[in-house]
């Protein structure tokens, strides 16, 4: 009993500014989306996924989109490697704003560096997980597939 009347006493005491602020601050921003990408697999499903994500939301300029690639699904991306119809896709995602990330310590282990990758990504000179949670803390929502 003495511990509801004193979360009863705290929450009547607490500024109704602080709790709004705290749930703005963790409710993520729908027009903000960051995909993680790690499975060699998923490459064609991930892409089909933003995609769709762009037309859902009425288009490109309506919602940002990041994508991190790290682990085994990077090897999709080196510019010797990609299949024509990936080095397509990766040019036209890019030309509507996905953001496309590398994780460096992935390329480190692949021994490839941006040129090696195709045009467009940008490091995730931290790690890609540091990234992944470095854009949830700026209100994107995580999506991985």
């Amino acid at each position: 009993m003495l511990r509801r009347n004193l979360l009863q006493l705290a929450c009547a005491i607490m500024p109704v500014s602080v709790i709004a602020t705290r749930a703005e601050a963790a409710t993520p921003d729908a027009a903000k989306v960051v995909y993680h990408l790690d499975d060699l697999d998923k490459v064609d499903m991930v892409f089909g996924n933003i995609k769709n994500h762009y037309a859902g939301m009425g288009g490109p300029d309506k919602v940002t989109i990041a994508l991190v690639v790290l682990g085994p699904a990077l090897k999709s991306f080196h510019a010797d490697k990609a299949t024509p119809d990936l080095t397509q896709r990766t040019d036209e995602m890019k030309k509507t704003g996905l953001a496309l990330n590398a994780c460096i310590n992935t390329m480190k282990a692949q021994d490839v560096t941006l040129k090696d990758l195709l045009p467009g990504f940008v490091v995730a000179d931290k790690g890609g997980v540091v990234k992944l949670a470095e854009l949830q803390g700026q209100g994107y929502a995580y999506l991985r597939s």
